[in-house]
């Protein structure tokens, strides 16, 4: 095995390794109303999301890996000794940052801290902005930021708000059973959607990777070709496995934090979650699940009161939202240095 290629390995694990945490970072965003209303139990319920993060391969396709891999950063400008380094440096970047929030309990973006980290690196190989970032992604992707979570927070309050009218005249009891089964559906759909989406980013960077590297090549134009089954399988099987192995302390903030759910409650924001998630996946956008799922919780908690959403951990949650691009950025910045410097002494 020739270093070159034993360096690819090493790159595409560390991909690997980040996926993994992505799924157990975000493994909230797919069980927190779930096991707060407890219709599963947290171990039933990582299992469920699971085995719907790793099938969402199935029904959702790749547009979103080629947006992470094709339309973000302008890898042909960087040194092509450099380009690798960048995108390792990215990784670190983003799996660094994931652990700190982790640590944390906050519940922030991955899908955003990759594509911080991947400019941030890229920016810091390249000396600079220039041309580098390719405008018509980052203008998606930064727009998905405030949208995804509006978007969640409406589609959660017209489906909670519906439910009242539709159920009006039902016994508590009877709501509560039946949406009690309901939330397996919807659980369902949002892991779906958690799977399809974020699996995705892993995916784009792995093929950047082979490209690179030279194992596979580009497509026609320069652009991202079709990711190859093998790649597309391990990344939904790491996403699956970071899942499974859960990710308590974010669930605990999202599921009885931000407001108490009901069963009602739980199944509105999951499907509204899931709505919007199979919308941006569909169009090819990298969305945040946790802003989705996020501004779903406050727009199913809104239609009771206003104050039975805990506006103080909402805040502190959209604070590390708006810190997550740039400080994953200066991390894989310092990564990507780290490097140069590990590789000129050695």
């Amino acid at each position: 095995m020739s270093v070159t290629l034993a360096f690819v390995i090493f790159i595409i694990f560390i991909a690997l390794v980040f996926d993994y945490i992505n799924g157990f970072h975000d493994a909230a965003n797919s069980i927190a109303t779930v096991v707060s209303t407890r219709v599963l139990s947290p171990g039933m319920a990582v299992v469920w999301a699971s085995f719907f993060n790793f099938i969402a391969f199935a029904l959702l396709g790749t547009r979103v890996a080629k947006t992470i891999g094709g339309d973000l950063v302008r890898i042909e400008l960087i040194q092509p000794d450099l380009r690798l380094y960048v995108l390792l440096a990215a990784l670190l970047g983003a799996v660094i940052w994931n652990l700190i929030t982790w640590y944390l309990a906050l519940p922030t973006s991955s899908s955003h801290a990759l594509v911080g980290a991947y400019a941030g690196a890229a920016v810091a190989a390249y000396g600079g902005f220039g041309d580098l970032l390719k405008a018509e992604g980052w203008i998606k992707t930064l727009i998905f930021i405030i949208a995804s979570p509006l978007i969640g927070l409406t589609f959660g309050f017209i489906l909670m708000v519906a439910v009242y009218w539709l159920f009006r005249r039902s016994t508590p009891t009877r709501v509560d059973k039946l949406f009690r089964r309901g939330q397996l559906l919807s659980a369902a759909a949002y892991s779906l959607g958690h799977g399809g989406n974020d699996a995705q980013k892993t995916m784009g960077i792995i093929t950047i990777v082979l490209v690179t590297s030279g194992l596979i090549e580009a497509g026609a134009g320069g652009k991202l070709p079709d990711i190859p089954l093998w790649v597309v399988l391990t990344a939904h099987a790491a996403i699956a496995a970071g899942t499974l192995s859960g990710g308590w302390r974010i669930v605990h903030t999202m599921g009885s934090k931000i407001t108490k759910l009901k069963p009602v409650g739980g199944f509105c924001a999951e499907t509204a979650g899931a709505l919007t998630l199979f919308g941006a996946t569909l169009a090819g956008i990298p969305v945040s699940t946790t802003h989705t799922i996020t501004g779903a919780i406050v727009g199913v908690g809104a239609t009771r009161r206003l104050s039975a959403v805990k506006w103080g951990i909402a805040g502190r949650i959209v604070w590390a939202w708006v810190l997550t691009i740039p400080l994953a950025a200066i991390i894989a910045a310092i990564s990507f240095l780290v490097i140069r410097l590990i590789d000129r002494l050695t």
